[in-house]
């Protein structure tokens, strides 16, 4: 089964930065794609951003991009995302997961491949 764990989040001031990293155990990411979802306080998950491990293309939620950026180490396995000039709003549990793909591009549909961890918690307040 896939399993990813999340880590990497905190309290962080607004405009400060966190990388959040997805590790995967028990297989490679080499032939996924993996996307970062959130959830914030009373609202809906969302999809954040995926990144297709195999070519390194990259999809992103408007309200992220140009701040936030996904790469990936495949000798560790992992993926981050890197989360730059954070605001309030990007508050919430930060989840990965592995994604579907269409026409050679990653999805952010919460119904994903993987399933769901436990999250990382990303509070951004002064």
């Amino acid at each position: 089964q896939l399993q990813l764990v999340e880590s990497g989040g905190g309290l962080v001031q607004p405009g400060g930065s966190l990388r959040l990293s997805c590790a995967a155990s028990g297989f490679t990411l080499d032939y996924y794609a993996i996307g970062w979802f959130r959830q914030a306080p009373g609202k809906e998950r969302e999809g954040v951003s995926c990144i297709v491990i195999s070519d390194g293309s990259r999809n992103y939620a408007d309200s992220v991009k140009g701040r936030f950026t996904m790469s990936r180490d495949n000798a560790k396995n992992t993926v981050y995302l890197q989360m730059n000039s954070l605001k309030p709003e990007d508050t919430g549990v930060y989840y990965c997961a592995a994604v579907t793909r269409r026409l050679g591009l990653c999805v952010l549909s919460l119904q994903t491949l993987s399933p769901w961890g436990q999250g990382t918690q990303v509070t951004v307040s002064s």
